[in-house]
């Protein structure tokens, strides 16, 4: 076995995490679970350049922060014409959630379509 060595088209930097806000969470020390839905998420295979679709979960407690959801769907659809592998989407997302907001559990889900037979899942959770 041997790492694929063809073309790799990745373009993280179209990535837009500065599209990201927050605002701030007035009832600290009150947990609350905030889950929010995109069935929209697309970003393109890295090998083949074709789109890659899936379904975003996100699940939050938040400390102090919550994400403005409206800069979250620019951030989100600033993925659309980016190469990345389903394993790394997943971490991306986290790390810049997790860094907007600095909440006290976060969990990202990314369903991706069945594509060549294939349906992957890819998650990341932790308390913080």
């Amino acid at each position: 076995m041997k790492e694929y060595s063809g073309k790799v088209n990745f373009g993280y930097e179209k990535i837009q995490k500065d599209q990201l806000e927050f605002f701030t969470y007035e009832f600290k020390g009150e947990e609350i679970l905030l889950k929010t839905i995109c069935e929209e998420f697309n970003c393109l295979c890295p090998w083949s350049n074709l789109p890659d679709f899936a379904t975003l979960k996100i699940e939050y407690i938040p400390n102090e922060r919550c994400i403005e959801l409206k800069s979250l769907k620019l951030y989100i659809v600033s993925f659309r014409d980016v190469g990345i592998f389903h394993e790394h989407s997943v971490n991306i997302i986290f790390n810049d959630i997790a860094e907007l907001v600095k909440p006290k559990y976060l969990k990202i889900v990314l369903k991706y379509k069945n594509r060549g037979g294939f349906v992957t899942t890819s998650q990341k959770e932790r308390r913080f």
